[in-house]
This record gives structure tokens, sequence and C-alpha cells, in this order.
């Protein structure tokens, strides 16, 4: 009989199903020959809009790629509501008292148990470990070895679920992270904060041809947001445009979306914040937000991601000025604000996941303290399920993050 290692999914709940966290047991996987095997020691929520139908009606009131406690918490307030029913191993009749998490063993194929794919919080994609062995094809001098701290690149078909083990086909998706660095920081790095460079790098292209056209005014960023990927994008936009060259030239402003966030991107210096209150009118938010920019804003990169604030972020535009969205969502956005944009004059872009080379420099600005990461707070495995419920009542800042294995 295969070996059997621990796998944590969380998945969004069905409407039969009201348990999202899931433990399960699951078979080692075999080392690809030309690739790798990693023990995962922390692993971070990743950033993944809901796609399913039968949730539909949820994904389309939440932020989760920008704002992943508000997603949670309306998550949390239906499932108390009685909306989900339970099942468990027994059948849909079994009545036993039961926590928000359920042991499952398996042993015949795994991935048919990774949990749903596209749901809001589905982990597994933010990874930081150590090579537990190297495929048997690779030779001596591959540029890797056993033991080595590594971080995954997010490629497609990159294994679901957390699991103290995962493969890794091919060593080109493996970025050494260096030993100053924290693992569970370096656990951040690969969704969220390269998504959050990927648009810096997207935007820094207009804010240089705006600085050539208009040598003597200030161009003005709006970023939206301030769950994980807005308090990255924050704090890599100061180190990409407050130089000594630029940074008298660049506004930025930070539009939170809860008060926890409001209180947190204060803290950054030389940024604005303006409170994105979801009860005030729509005019009265657009008004303040003017009011905190001086006027219009030259880019927006929006991590709010529902139609409401991407309708609002276009508002705050100025004629010929970029809104910038992750690629996440821009199928279900694109289309519907199309014909808009072209009304108003401004563009709306996409953001793309971000490149190795883009991950493999994050590393080293981390490392090096150019950028400083957002607070994370680490939880041990086995309570994932009670760090899904801090996070639906807003009891961590910053990032949560999952430790399997100590190795440092």
């Amino acid at each position: 009989m295969s070996k059997l290692i621990r796998q944590v999914s969380i998945e969004t709940p069905a409407p039969k199903i009201k348990d999202c966290v899931f433990n399960l047991v699951v078979p080692v996987p075999d080392t690809p020959p030309s690739g790798a095997r990693i023990l995962v020691v922390y692993a971070g929520a990743c950033y993944r809009k809901n796609q399913s139908s039968s949730i539909s009606s949820i994904s389309s009131q939440l932020s989760d790629t920008g704002d992943i406690t508000t997603s949670l918490h309306m998550l949390a307030k239906q499932m108390q509501g009685g909306n989900f029913s339970s099942i468990s191993e027994e059948g849909p009749d079994n009545t036993s008292a039961q926590a928000h998490q359920t042991s499952v063993a398996i042993q015949h194929n795994p991935a048919a148990h990774h949990g749903v794919r596209d749901g809001a919080l589905f982990p597994g994609f933010e990874v930081a470990g150590v090579i537990e062995s190297l495929g048997s094809e690779l030779k001596e001098d591959c540029g890797f070895k056993v033991g080595q701290r590594v971080i995954l690149y997010p490629y497609e078909g990159v294994p679901c679920g957390y699991s103290e083990l995962m493969v890794v086909p091919d060593l080109k998706y493996l970025i050494p992270i260096p030993d100053s660095l924290p693992l569970s920081v370096a656990a951040t790095l690969p969704t969220g904060a390269l998504l959050a460079q990927s648009a810096i790098v997207s935007a820094h292209k207009i804010v240089d041809d705006l600085l050539k056209k208009r040598p003597n005014e200030k161009v003005k960023i709006l970023i939206v947001g301030t769950g994980g990927l807005a308090l990255w994008a924050i704090r890599i936009a100061a180190q990409h445009f407050y130089t000594p060259a630029t940074k008298d030239k660049i506004q930025i402003t930070v539009a939170s979306l809860r008060d926890e966030g409001f209180v947190m991107a204060k803290k950054c210096e030389k940024v604005n914040v303006v409170q994105w209150n979801e009860d005030l009118y729509e005019k009265q938010l657009i008004e303040r937000t003017h009011d905190a920019c001086d006027g219009l804003v030259d880019i927006v990169i929006d991590f709010g991601t529902t139609s409401r604030s991407l309708h609002r972020s276009m508002q705050c535009l100025t004629k010929g000025g970029h809104v910038f969205i992750s690629d996440e969502i821009a199928e279900k956005l694109m289309a519907r604000f199309a014909k808009r944009a072209e009304e108003r004059g401004v563009f709306v872009e996409v953001v793309p996941t971000g490149t190795i080379e883009q991950l493999h420099e994050l590393v080293k600005l981390v490392d090096s303290g150019e950028i400083e990461p957002p607070p994370h707070t680490v939880f041990p495995s086995d309570q994932a399920a009670e760090v899904v419920r801090k996070l639906a009542s807003s009891e961590i800042p910053g990032r949560a993050i999952l430790k399997f294995h100590d190795v440092e």
C-alpha cells in the first residue's frame, strides 16, 4: 500500500455542503523524472475568482481578488443563515455533531479530491518549502539540490490543495529562496504579490509616457482594495515610483474597502487614503475620491473586481486614463464595460498574472528590504477551519499562512 500524506482543501460551499475545510489523506505522489517533489512548509491562500454557476449569486457580490476577508464574511453570513445543508461521509441523513472540518481517508486517485479549483478561497498556489527529492533523469548540475528552499511559480495546471508533499514537473517553475528570507514571507509572493507586481509594471509604462508629455504635472494613481493584493501594490508602487527623480511627480491614493485596510493603508508613507464605504451613495463616494486625489486620476489599479467598483473607478479617471483589472475577472467585465469605456474616453486593460522573471525579481526586492511585505500570521495546518472562521470575522490582519512542517 502506498504511503499516505495529509492534504487540506478549502472549498467554496456548494448548495448542499456546509463544510468548506476538508482534511484528506492521499497517496504520496511520485517524483517526476525531470521535476521535483516539494516538502511544503508554508502555504498561503490564493486569489481565485468564483466561476461556478451554483454560487454565482455569491460571486457577483464578492471582491475576493482584492478583499478576501469581505468574501469570507459574506460567506459566513450565508452559512449561518442556514442556506447550506451539511453532509458527511455517512450520507446526507447523518445528524451527528460536526465542526466545519471533515476528515476523509482517500486511497485512490487523489486528483478527484482536490476540491473545487475555482473556489474563491481554494488554496495551494502560494507554496514555500524545501526540495524533498529530485527526478531520476536530472543531473547533479541541474541547479537545484535536495533540501533547497524554494517557492513555486503558479503555472497552468499547478496541483490544487494544501498538501505535505507536492510535485513539480519541471524545475523551471521553482524559484530559489535565500536563507535570509523567511519561508513564511516567501509563501505570500507567488500569487498576490506577483499579480500586484505585474500591475505596477504595466502601469509604469504609462507613467513614463505621461511624465514625458507633462513634465510639470503630477501623475495620479488610484489603487482600489486593501486586501493582500492592494497592500502589496501600494508597497511595490512606492518602490517603483518614489525614486529621487520622480518622488515629487507621482501621487498615490488608495481607496480602502474596509476599516482594517483603511488603518493598514494609512501606515504607508506618502500615500493618500480614501474610504469607500459601500453604505454611501455612488455620487458621495466619487466626490470623496475626487477630493482625496485633487481631481481626476490618470491610472486606476482596481483590485475590487466588482461591477460597482469598476464603474466607480472609471468615473474617477481623466479622459485618456487607464484602469487595470486582473485577468481573473476580465472575461466577466470587459465585454460589459467596453462601450462605457469608449464613451468616457478611457481604457480598461487586463493585468497578466506575472512572469517567472518578475517573481525572481520580487524575491530579490523583498529579501533586500526594498519592498516591505504586508503583515501575515502563521497558523498550524490543522487549524485551517479555525483560520477560515477568523478570516470570516476579520480577526486576522493581513495574510493568513498555514504551516505544515518546522524546518527553520
